[in-house]
């Protein structure tokens, strides 16, 4: 299906052990508005568009955000390895780390697990693809809310690039919501 170059698609730096940082970031790895929500989410929704560009442009885009949960997934590690137990529950991760340890699991900043709720797939396209502009601008918006809280600039760098991806795949969305009206308005002749 693609070629896996088996490094990240932008280098995941800390500049040290933070685990109080490990624990808003997951929200990203884990989160409503993360990027395995988003990377399942268009993945799913890719069946049911009607032109091929469309259908191209979910899958480039879905699997862009698995490349993007593996990197936040490197970071929260990252920002946990070497941390004591006793800093993991100074940090408010101690229930997080008597679940999983130091390991890394799908769950927000408040600890709620990942559930398959958070995303949708109706089998009308034009609602899919506003549910994707709607999805890149609130993942945009939780990266500058995690900028506002980060103290690591390694991460913020990070951060920053990940917020600019959610830009370009907005913009990416509103070219697939134009195709896919300009076919759904077009005359078929069958």
């Amino acid at each position: 299906m693609w070629i896996y170059e088996k490094k990240l698609e932008y280098p995941a730096k800390v500049s040290g052990p933070n685990p109080r940082l490990a624990k808003i970031i997951i929200e990203q790895y884990g989160g409503s508005d993360g990027e395995l929500s988003a990377g399942i989410r268009y993945l799913t929704q890719r069946y049911t568009m009607p032109t091929g560009m469309a259908k191209g442009v979910l899958t480039d885009i879905g699997t862009e955000e698995l490349a993007h949960f593996e990197i936040v997934g490197t970071v929260v590690y990252k920002l946990l390895k070497g941390v004591s137990p006793q800093q993991m529950q100074e940090a408010g991760m101690g229930a997080y780390y008597a679940d999983f340890g130091k390991g890394i699991f799908p769950i927000n900043a408040a600890g709620n697990p990942w559930t398959a709720a958070y995303i949708d797939a109706k089998d009308d396209p034009i609602s899919n693809l506003h549910e994707d502009l709607a999805a890149e601008q609130k993942a945009r918006a939780v990266y500058e809310n995690l900028l506002n809280l980060s103290d690591d600039p390694c991460v913020n760098d990070t951060l920053k690039f990940l917020r600019e991806r959610e830009v370009v795949h907005f913009q990416r969305f509103g070219e697939v919501l134009d195709n896919v009206q300009t076919w759904m308005n077009s005359k078929k002749v069958f």
